[in-house]
């Protein structure tokens, strides 16, 4: 059975989210690097003392500064202290708000999940934090891979007043470019729904003549079956509606899932790292889930094709059951050196356009593009996988495969290991003219 699963990278291009570092009173006085987050900012403190910020706590800014410095210092539980205290103290919102993301992030790493998602749910809610940098943050991966992720990930999906509209919002202006005459069937929906309701109106009073008999009155049968059918169209209609709203959902959810997998991490060979839709135009990322045993036999059966799979730009990821299952976090700070290899690489965060707009950049990755690449935050990873099993009625757990196109979409996908011979069949070569239609 095959696994209904498809990436749409445009969601990047789509979801242009406000980034609170914009904000005159928030700066990234940290060093940062390319592998840095997007949002964990720390306050500018306007103060010309030479004082330590460790001895000089007077406000919110300055608390969260410090909060951040001994964070980067692996000091969490005292870098804790320091973001619930700026709360403490009549914080502004950007402030409020640097002081709840921050602390979640906190949370994350002492892998307190619950926590973490309380503070992000405040800090949505009150705050307005972005969904998108909750997305967009690689040291969130560990928080991602977690139930109560989803949850919150959920609560933004459905929208509403209190979080998560924006990101609705968003969903919805790709889902409409998905389905374009989504909107228009609807339209056609509640008018003929109307036009029976009303025409049903007309008729009743007929029925009810028709029944009493005399010379004027009309056919009985005739007025049943116009009955009938005024009926029967609103019930159809009705039902039609109700129907494309369900596959809304459907779709609203599957572009929710699908803008989570294409912000995974990748290192290539060459230990640089990218996010899978970095990748879009250039392979065809082939991703195979399942036991250590079968993914390693999967494996090497690919390299007896290496030369004609290459030539059809397949990029194998494994993925290997239960790998994630406590992921490692490195106590790099904030303000940590970027690893090595990825310094060349826009930041993870970056819109898609940014990331795309180097021709230059371009040839280098992939230049650098092997027949492998490893995962990142495996438990991420394994965690996106079992949700989109589920939501195609597969057992979580089952050995899958999913073979991406050119341009990000899932070109075919199901359980067990693929066939790579019928792989190569299947697949054109890089530099013909399918695979630059597949573009």
């Amino acid at each position: 059975m095959a696994l209904g699963m498809a990436t749409l990278p445009v969601f990047h291009q789509l979801l242009t989210l406000s980034n609170p570092k914009s904000a005159t009173i928030l700066r990234q006085r940290l060093p940062t690097s390319n592998s840095q987050r997007a949002f964990h900012v720390s306050i500018l403190c306007c103060s010309s003392t030479s004082q330590s910020p460790e001895t000089n706590v007077e406000s919110a800014e300055s608390s969260v500064n410090l909060g951040l410095q001994l964070f980067s210092k692996g000091r969490v539980k005292e870098a804790l202290v320091q973001f619930e205290a700026a709360l403490d103290m009549n914080p502004n919102p950007m402030e409020a708000q640097a002081a709840l993301y921050n602390k979640a992030c906190c949370h994350a790493y002492r892998g307190e999940g619950k926590k973490a998602a309380d503070c992000l749910r405040v800090a949505l809610r009150e705050y307005n934090l972005k969904f998108g940098t909750i997305l967009n943050d690689p040291d969130l991966a560990s928080f991602r891979a977690l139930p109560e992720f989803k949850e919150l990930q959920e609560e933004a999906r459905m929208g509403g007043e209190d979080i998560g509209y924006g990101f609705r919002r968003d969903l919805k202006l790709i889902s409409e470019v998905q389905a374009p005459f989504r909107g228009v069937r609807r339209f056609f929906y509640v008018a003929l729904s109307a036009a029976a309701g009303i025409s049903l109106l007309f008729n009743l009073p007929r029925l009810f003549r028709a029944i009493q008999g005399g010379n004027e009155a009309p056919d009985v049968w005739e007025t049943v079956g116009n009955l009938a059918v005024n009926v029967g169209g609103i019930v159809v209609f009705v039902a039609l509606f109700l129907w494309d709203n369900k596959k809304e959902e459907e779709q609203l959810a599957q572009i929710s899932r699908n803008e989570t997998l294409s912000r995974l991490p990748l290192r290539l060979s060459t230990n640089r790292v990218v996010e899978l839709v970095q990748l879009r135009d250039t392979v065809r990322p082939v991703i195979l889930a399942g036991k250590k045993e079968t993914v390693s036999s999967a494996i090497q059966k690919a390299e007896r094709f290496r030369t004609e799979l290459l030539r059809r730009g397949v990029l194998l990821v494994p993925v290997i059951w239960r790998e994630g299952r406590e992921p490692r976090m490195e106590k790099k700070g904030f303000g940590a050196p970027a690893p090595a290899g990825s310094a060349a690489l826009p930041s993870i965060g970056e819109d898609f356009e940014k990331r795309a707009q180097s021709i230059t950049a371009k040839s280098k990755l992939k230049a650098e593009i092997r027949f492998r690449a490893d995962v990142i935050s495996p438990a991420e990873w394994e965690s996106w996988i079992r949700d989109q099993q589920k939501s195609e009625g597969v057992t979580p757990g089952e050995d899958v495969y999913i073979i991406l196109r050119l341009d990000g979409r899932v070109r075919r996908s199901g359980r067990g290991m693929p066939d790579w011979q019928k792989i190569i069949e299947e697949l054109p070569p890089m530099d013909a003219l399918l695979s630059k239609l597949e573009r």
